[in-house]
């Protein structure tokens, strides 16, 4: 294992705080970037104070020694968009913020940087065919959009400087305190209020959970096969709705009521109502092919046997 530190971005956040401590606990150093000090770090972690995420970040102090970096700074999780804007405002942080990170990182010397983008770059849904790592990119939203010419321009960068670009796009990752609509449904769950996706069960969507997506990402760091990459990455066991809540529900020790409603009632309202992107959510599939990733890295998800 290299002895120089990885950078973690995003170091405070739901993903990155994660990264952070999984790989302290598998030995590895590790500087956390952060806007500023004020959490407590497991034994190994350094904080690295970098401010606010923009292109004109000075990345000098925490890129200092850096092996790897992990970049899990975004902006997304948008719940209620004011900007008059929004693919600007994503841009700013998602997309030119990265490179303006990547090219630093190159001239500081870092070898490798690992980029969690997002499996909207493929697509909102799927059909009956799970998203693979080679499909022509269709990023549906603002966000997707944002991450995807990140992408683009990090594959630039690389070529230009030969820094080593992983890049990993997950579908919704689940775990404690989770963010966005997640977030908003286990508040719902916690007060014990029914909701109405009782009959929510023949779709199929993928999701990661956050030990997979660390397991995942403490692989690429090192792995001599994941330079130039793009990796998809899940749990390898699509669930429905109904059975995520119920999932959501058992991990907090609640009860759950979930109404019979039909979907179609539920979706036509979010649709008409110009929410499309909720109602693939709730009621679509969203299914992720991650053979790739798993031959390239002979890697298999947390929990699963290679033969699953």
């Amino acid at each position: 294992m290299p002895a120089d530190p990885v950078l973690v971005t995003g170091a405070t956040g739901f993903l990155g705080r994660a990264v952070v401590e999984h790989l302290a606990a598998r030995g590895r150093k590790v500087r956390a970037a952060v806007r500023r000090e004020t959490a407590r770090w497991p034994a190994g972690v350094e904080p690295g104070l970098v401010g606010d995420l923009s292109d004109a970040t000075d990345w000098s102090q925490a890129l200092r020694d850096v092996g790897a970096v992990v970049h899990c700074a975004a902006r997304a999780h948008v719940l209620k968009e004011t900007a008059t804007d929004p693919l600007a405002e994503f841009r700013a942080v998602n997309t030119e913020a990265t490179l303006a990170l990547a090219r630093q990182a190159a001239a500081a010397g870092v070898r490798r940087f690992v980029f969690i983008s997002s499996i909207g770059v493929n697509g909102a849904e799927t059909r009956g065919t799970p998203f693979r790592h080679d499909d022509p990119p269709h990023p549906h939203s603002p966000y997707a959009v944002s991450k995807h010419e990140a992408e683009q321009g990090l594959r630039a960068i690389s070529a230009e400087t030969g820094l080593e670009v992983v890049v990993v796009r997950p579908p919704l990752i689940i775990g404690p305190d989770p963010k966005g609509n997640l977030a908003t449904l286990e508040r719902i769950i916690g007060k014990g209020l029914p909701l109405p996706f009782g009959m929510v069960t023949r779709n199929r969507r993928d999701l990661v959970s956050l030990p997979t997506l660390c397991d995942l990402i403490d692989v690429v760091l090192d792995h001599p096969a994941a330079a130039g990459e793009t990796f998809l990455v899940s749990d390898g066991d699509p669930i429905s709705t109904r059975t995520l809540l119920e999932r959501m529900a058992t991990a907090r020790g609640r009860p759950i009521a979930l109404l019979p409603v039909p979907p179609a009632l539920l979706a036509l309202p979010l649709k008409l109502a110009g929410r499309s992107a909720m109602a693939a959510q709730l009621f679509g599939d969203l299914e992720v092919d991650i053979d790739h990733t798993r031959r390239t890295l002979d890697w298999t998800p947390p929990g699963q046997t290679a033969a699953t």
